[in-house]
């Protein structure tokens, strides 16, 4: 059939992860320039509600999975039932979140089907590839694009010789974005038992403990992020006194988070948390690619660094070269004296 397959990961509430939902946007934009389908595959308990949803996204068919023993997120039985779908339809593609959930599920998948794996993906897009050995001429192949090394380098992935070509993508990289119009899919459900090994329910959950993040800087639009060039806790309570000021949120760069000027909660970039907010300002922050992938595609991005070379200048809307401990009061009194 050679569609495209997304794993709609099932929340406590009942309902597709966000994750997914990115996920299921992207899959319908690779599926329409090749004109393929987009399926969905649904493993939980009473999810029978979600078909609408995955109307409201464009998929084609929702293959769906439901039993009692199937949530809480298991890994053999969710395994089972994706290795039996990606055969039983022999996908182009499978997108999986790079959620906890996904980076279990993921590589049980991909190496029972034998076929390539490409973590923690910033972009997919397609292109072509020539094997210079076999002198083969490859296209549309997935470039699954990551940073790697560290950071250090932006790597383009391809898998031309098996199928599916599997990725991971973490919640924040791809837009949300519902379909225009809505589809009709066709719900196929699948026989569990029939599926899944019954020694593959062994493993039970007996008691969860959940304990709620603290804080949740995706979903606001202003950022006040700091880096290693802040320098120090004291510093950072500064950039909460002005994101107080703006109604945002404050982020953090891995190096701050590993100097323990803030909590690892905050820490954006391809270790930490992707956000796309309206306003992202950066306080000595120099910009490396793995910070770089966790909000580029920040609306507005404002650079604060005395380097005038930092790689966080070359990505900005604007650029102040100055030191963060300069700039930081001047923003605070400017607000405090033009708020209402």
């Amino acid at each position: 059939m050679q569609n495209i397959l997304v794993y709609c990961e099932i929340t406590e509430e009942g309902s597709i992860a966000e994750v997914s939902l990115e996920l299921l946007s992207k899959g319908r934009k690779l599926a329409e320039k090749q004109s393929k389908e987009l399926d969905a595959l649904i493993i939980g308990t009473k999810v029978e509600n979600v078909k609408e949803v995955c109307a409201n996204y464009g998929v084609a068919t929702v293959y769906m999975a439901s039993h009692p023993a199937l949530f809480p997120y298991t890994t053999l039985p969710h395994a089972a039932i994706m290795i039996y779908v990606c055969k039983l339809t022999d996908p182009q593609i499978a997108l999986v979140g790079a959620s906890p959930v996904g980076r279990d599920l993921a590589p049980r998948v991909a190496s029972a089907l034998r076929c390539g794996l490409t973590a923690d993906c910033t972009s997919l897009v397609y292109g072509d590839h020539y094997d210079k050995k076999t002198e083969t001429q490859y296209e549309n192949l997935l470039y699954q694009i990551r940073p790697a090394f560290g950071g250090n380098i932006i790597a383009t992935i391809i898998n031309p010789d098996t199928r599916p070509q599997m990725a991971t993508v973490r919640e924040g990289v791809m837009k949300n974005e519902p379909a225009e119009k809505p589809s009709n899919p066709k719900v196929i459900p699948l026989d569990v038992m029939t599926i899944v090994d019954p020694a593959d329910f062994a493993l039970q959950i007996i008691e969860r403990h959940i304990e709620p993040p603290k804080v949740d800087i995706k979903k606001s639009n202003v950022i006040i992020a700091g880096g290693y060039g802040v320098g120090s806790k004291e510093a950072f309570n500064q950039l909460f006194e002005l994101a107080g000021l703006l109604g945002g949120e404050v982020a953090a760069s891995r190096a701050a988070v590993d100097a323990g000027f803030v909590d690892s909660d905050r820490q954006v970039g391809q270790t930490g948390v992707t956000v796309r907010p309206k306003l992202y300002i950066g306080f000595g922050i120099s910009g490396a690619v793995q910070h770089r992938a966790g909000m580029d595609q920040s609306a507005k991005i404002i650079s604060v660094n005395p380097d005038p070379n930092a790689p966080l200048h070359q990505i900005a809307d604007y650029s102040i070269v100055a030191k963060a401990g300069d700039v930081i009061p001047k923003m605070i009194r400017f607000f405090k004296a033009n708020s209402k």
